[in-house]
Order: C-alpha cells, then structure tokens, then sequence
C-alpha cells in the first residue's frame, strides 16, 4: 500500500462510531523499520492553518483494522492522544518528505 492511499482513509472510532479525519501523516520507527503511528489533524483545523498542536497521535496499537475506504480505531479518550510533537526517536514522514 502506498502512503497516498493511506492518506486518502477515514479514520473511525469504533469506540463512540464517529469519524477523527483523514490520515495526515505517518510517525515511523527508522530504527525498527516501522509505523509507530497515524497521525489525524484535528476537525476544527481548516486547511492545516488553525489549530496548530491538536492533532491526534493514534498508536498503531489502537488500529483494529484497515479497509478499502476506512480505518478502524479504538480509542476510549481521544483527548488522552492529542499531542503536538513527535518522540525524539520517530521519523515524520510528511515534515520530513517536503522541500
């Protein structure tokens, strides 16, 4: 699966049944060779312009299942996964894939 078609997925809460977004990014583990993370901007941002530091850091723990057009979450708190900054030892894909 491609990165961009990653992207593209509604991302749901099975725990309450409503939509987060769309993956906006991805948090990776260089030195293990993995996803340790999704990442969902919050639903009040408008066009990544507002409401810096409100995204949602989904561990790839939580994820119960990808499908062709969602991906399946469990989360009992959002609000315990808004987070602003990645750990010191995870890759950003998107802040570092531009320029």
């Amino acid at each position: 699966m491609k990165i961009s078609d990653f992207q593209t997925k509604d991302v749901i809460n099975i725990v309450d049944g409503k939509k987060l977004g769309q993956i906006s990014d991805l948090e990776l583990d260089l030195r293990h060779g993995r996803i340790e993370a999704i990442v969902v901007p919050n639903s009040s941002r408008f066009f990544g312009l507002f409401g810096g530091g409100t995204d949602v850091i989904i561990p790839w723990s939580n994820i119960v299942k990808i499908g062709m057009d969602v991906v399946l979450v469990k989360l009992e708190d959002v609000r315990a996964f808004r987070q602003q900054e990645p750990a010191d030892n995870v890759y950003d894909y998107n802040r570092h894939s531009r320029g």
